[in-house]
Formats: C-alpha cells, structure tokens, sequence
C-alpha cells in the first residue's frame, strides 16, 4: 500500500515576477539537492494545496510547487490579462531558470497535466520524465462532453443546477454564456456564476461523494478564479491549435512517463489517456478501477505515489 508521505513545509517560498502584471507564488520542500521535480496543478485556476507536497518521498526529490497565473496565492487573483498557455510555459522555463535547475521531473493532474505536456514537447531536453494524472488533451469535444452533453447524463441532477443559471435561449454553449457573466461588470453574477461553474466540476470529480472534495472547489477564492480562468481557457481552444499535445507527442520519444487515469473519470474520460498513451510508445499506463478524476482518491493516490517511487528508482538507477 502507497500512501501520501508525512506532511511537509517548504523549505522556503517566494514569489516571481512574471509578464506584468503577474506575480507567481513559487514553493520549495524535500530534499534541496535531490531530484527535481516541478508539480503543475489543475484547473487552470485551482492552485496547489498542501497535500500536493506529499506524493514525493521528501529524502529523495526536490519539489517544486508554483501556482499559476491568477491561481491561488499568485496576483492579481483571477486575472485573465496575459494568462495563457504559452506564458505558463514561460512561467516553468522562468522558475526553473530561478532556480539553476538543468532537468526536471513534470508531474501534472487534470489540466496540469495538458501543461505538462504542452511544456514537455516545447522544451523536451529540459524534461527527465513525466507522470500524468487525469489527462486532459484540450480538445473541443471534450469542452463539449462536460460542459454541453455528455457528463450531463451522468449527473443530471448536478447538470440541472450548473444550467440553472443561464437562461434557455443561451444553453446551446455553456462555456460561452457563463464566461460571459464571469468577465461581466456585475459583481453578484460573477460570483454567483463563479460558484455554479466550480461546484459542477467538484461534484462530478470524484466516484464516491466526497466532502473535502465539494468543500475546496466551493471556497469563494477558488471558484472565482478557477472559473474565470478555465471559461477564459476553454472559450479560447487553451490557447493551443486542434490536437496539439496528441500531434506533438513524437518530441517525447525520449522520455519515459507513467499515466495515471480512473476508470470513472467523467470529467476526463479514460480514452484521453488511451489516445496518449497509443501515442507515446514510451509511456507507461495505470488505470485505476475503482477512482473518478481526483487525486485525492485512495487508489489515485496510490497509483501516483507509486509512480513517483518507480520514476525516481528509473532516473537514479536505470530501471523501472
């Protein structure tokens, strides 16, 4: 059995100016001259929390935590001004930089993982190894199954109350009509709108019903910015042409990865993390039979302190 490793307090944080007007909080904990490993969180706009610290044998890796423009202790909060996916993959080049690190391990879930791929097939000799969870490959069909049709039948009780406050005539796009009232003057619809948006997705992240879980996503801070953040990123294709991450994976054939995917992820369903790994012949695939999409979960959980252990044993010793 893998379980999280002992809590932990960074060894030191600080924060990192980046295209104004963006201040990126930036975090350091485990061993200082061990193997680095840099953790990209969902979202976009959900930033890091403290057991993100804990999926990493603290004797062996170097973490490095950061969250991303306008997430969590980052500023200006829930900004949309210059936050893109290309000027997140600036961010980890900058921090990395920061940091005289040469190489590093890319863990990313959910969004992070697209992050860590669209970073990892930009810059793949500044990679060691990648281990993604929940894959998400920004493809319209896939706004479209969680946001339009497709989860909605899954979760239908959920999907009416996410609906509930956009008005019949403007249901034909979701993502369109709530980033509407996200970027709006009113301030009472932003939040309100704010709060529907991160609830959807909270509610649906896990395969048995999960307080910790419904209770971060329903945090004002964070569904403000996670909303506002993923609308401006999805209405925008994340900044990325058709396919993009699936059509590059060729610049990975060096590098070996570990996916890690639940069976009942509905927010990402398993056939992303098929297409990638069909797509990348070095990777190596972990479904999870009894887990949704978080990383909470037991067998999640599990899945990806294992695959940090294996990694690490790769890198250092040659063998996985």
């Amino acid at each position: 059995m893998y379980k999280l490793y002992p809590e932990i307090k960074p060894n030191r944080a600080f924060s990192l100016t980046t295209d104004p007007p963006h201040s990126i909080y930036v975090e350091e904990c485990g061993n200082e001259t061990g193997l680095p490993v840099v953790f990209l969180h969902g979202g976009p706009g959900a930033g890091c929390e403290p057991y993100h610290r804990r999926f990493f044998d603290p004797e062996i890796y170097r973490v490095v935590l950061f969250d991303q423009r306008g997430a969590g202790r980052s500023t200006p909060h829930a900004s949309l001004e210059q936050n893109t996916t290309q000027g997140l993959i600036r961010d980890v080049e900058k921090i990395r930089d920061h940091l005289r690190i040469d190489q590093w391990v890319v863990f990313g879930g959910s969004w992070g993982s697209a992050l860590g791929l669209a970073y990892a097939e930009c810059h793949p000799d500044r990679v060691l190894g990648l281990i993604l969870r929940g894959i998400f490959l920004c493809r319209r069909h896939e706004i479209d199954w969680f946001y339009q049709r497709g989860a909605s039948r899954i979760f239908p009780d959920y999907w009416q109350d996410f609906v509930s406050m956009i008005p019949e005539a403007e249901r034909d796009h979701m993502v369109r009509a709530y980033h509407k009232r996200l970027t709006g003057d009113d301030e009472i619809a932003r939040m309100a709108a704010a709060k529907a948006w991160s609830l959807w997705e909270g509610r649906c992240a896990t395969l048995r019903p999960s307080r910790d879980t419904r209770r971060f996503f329903a945090d004002p801070h964070v569904a403000l910015s996670l909303a506002r953040i993923e609308s401006h990123y999805f209405i925008n294709d994340s900044f990325l042409s058709p396919n993009q991450l699936l059509r590059d994976t060729y610049r990975l054939a060096n590098l070996p990865g570990i996916i890690v995917h639940g069976r009942y992820d509905v927010i990402c369903p398993l056939e992303n993390a098929l297409e990638l790994h069909n797509a990348w012949p070095q990777s190596e695939i972990v479904i999870v039979p009894d887990a949704g999409h978080a990383a909470s979960e037991p067998g999640i959980t599990e899945a990806l302190v294992k695959s940090t252990q294996e990694l690490a044993h790769h890198l250092t010793r040659g063998r996985i």
